[in-house]
């Protein structure tokens, strides 16, 4: 990141540090136009981002990861969303001759045996087609916040994504689990029926499940791993 980027996203933290996440929204929206993108990965929280920018731009480009491994449930919620919207969102699927080879050397389900093994599942199933969807953009809006896991506490409003080489904006950073769901509620915002079962955070089946009363919301992502490892790497930081 060049000096006079670093400089114009101080600024811009400054200059939005009271904003509303609608705010936030149209302001990137309206600057990058076409090279700006929102990630959603079907959670409440972009589930609250696709609905503002629905009502604040229905061209914008919203996109998601299909693995190959997600619920049943959350195919559902993809045609919820668009229907509720009538927009259609962008579908990225994993290089088939790459998991192909991945699965026929390491087994189907590889993620269970190591971190190392469960990093290359995600580098597969995820980084890559997550690649291809950043081609042309300078900027991606995702539905981070602060309370979500002890390694986005540090996160800020906007910042530069030295792994993916964009400025990555997290609207709802500051936003907390009751003010998601008051939203959801007050816009009648579809949202993952799983959610409803005790699945705050919801990824691949296979390496999601229902948390505890008291767990952290992110318990359930990885279980078998450390809290400090529990990224897939979309929002590693170097």
């Amino acid at each position: 990141m060049d000096l006079q980027l670093q400089q114009q996203i101080s600024e811009w933290n400054e200059q939005l540090k009271d904003a509303s996440a609608e705010e936030v929204i149209r302001f990137f929206l309206s600057y990058y136009k076409q090279k700006v993108a929102f990630s959603s990965s079907l959670g409440a929280e972009d589930q609250v981002i696709t609905h503002m920018i629905a009502n604040i731009d229905k061209s914008a480009t919203i996109f998601t990861l299909d693995t190959g491994r997600v619920f049943p449930e959350t195919y559902d919620l993809i045609h919820a969303t668009c229907s509720r919207y009538d927009m259609n969102l962008k579908i990225y699927f994993p290089d088939a001759e790459k998991v192909q080879q991945m699965v026929n050397e390491k087994g189907i389900n590889l993620f269970y045996e190591s971190v190392e093994n469960r990093k290359l599942c995600c580098s597969v199933r995820k980084m890559e087609p997550l690649g291809r969807a950043f081609k042309g953009l300078d900027t991606w809006i995702c539905g981070l916040r602060h309370e979500q896991s002890i390694t986005r506490r540090n996160l800020h409003l906007v910042e530069w994504d030295e792994t993916n080489q964009l400025v990555k904006i997290n609207p709802l950073i500051n936003w907390t689990e009751e003010e998601v769901w008051s939203f959801i509620r007050d816009n009648n915002v579809p949202y993952n029926r799983l959610h409803t079962q005790g699945f705050p955070s919801i990824g691949c089946q296979p390496c999601t499940r229902a948390i505890l009363p008291g767990e952290d919301v992110r318990a359930g992502r990885w279980w078998w791993e450390n809290p400090d490892t529990k990224e897939c790497g979309l929002h590693a930081k170097r």
